[in-house]
């Protein structure tokens, strides 16, 4: 039987997911801090997660998700990944926009109308931010990528996915053309900013921005962006 969770339960299982693909484990500064809340704020849910079995929180290190709670990670994100393509898709809202939206329809989404959602879009693969969306059985294509911050200076790249969807930063790449499927190149670097090319044009951005820009050497089609 599925575990009822609110709203707030079902976004830190997100947010502890995403922060675990990249690190191993979400650290509770990382965790609030994605969340948007003080550090102090957040022990009560994570002791409700693990009191279910979906987390586990080792002193000092951070917090895990179970096998368990990965499995309701996968489907939280999949409900989102699909609501941002219904947003863009068929709502034809701007991809730099459905991110705060989506984060309200994933949780009004029974699984049926999660897979009604997903034949409608003929079931694609990818977010309009590049990220994969898992199947109904949990499976996810995560393909190897390199963070920009991390990439070879002059070596031509594609930009995979933008791993951070708040409109903010969204917003900003849009401007700069940084989005799904762009050709980049790195030009200069420091400790804190990146000079890049862009398809064709040269754009600034700060380190942080940099760092949730993933790339790829190879190209990908079935999530076109407009431009």
């Amino acid at each position: 039987m599925e575990i009822a969770l609110s709203q707030e339960a079902e976004e830190y299982i997100e947010i502890i997911y995403k922060l675990q693909k990249r690190n191993s484990v979400a650290k509770t500064k990382d965790l609030a801090e994605s969340l948007h809340v003080v550090p102090g704020s957040i022990t009560n849910t994570i002791e409700h997660l693990e009191s279910h079995g979906l987390v586990r929180h080792e002193p000092y290190r951070g917090v895990k998700l179970t096998k368990e709670g990965e499995r309701l990670a996968l489907i939280i994100i999949r409900r989102h990944r699909l609501a941002e393509r219904f947003l863009t898709d068929i709502l034809k809202a701007d991809w730099s926009t459905v991110h705060a939206d989506a984060c309200k329809l994933e949780h009004a989404m029974s699984k049926n109308v999660t897979d009604l959602l997903e034949e409608k879009l003929e079931h694609p693969k990818f977010c309009p931010h590049g990220n994969p969306i898992p199947t109904e059985a949990g499976l996810i294509e995560d393909l190897p990528t390199v963070a920009l911050t991390e990439a070879n200076s002059n070596e031509s790249y594609i930009v995979d996915r933008i791993i951070n969807e708040e409109n903010v930063n969204l917003e900003m790449l849009e401007e700069k053309e940084i989005k799904p499927q762009a050709s980049i190149q790195i030009l200069k670097q420091d400790e804190k900013h990146f000079a890049v090319r862009v398809n064709g044009k040269r754009q600034e951005l700060s380190r942080v921005a940099a760092d949730c820009v993933l790339l790829r050497r190879n190209g990908r089609v079935d999530y076109a962006v407009e431009t």
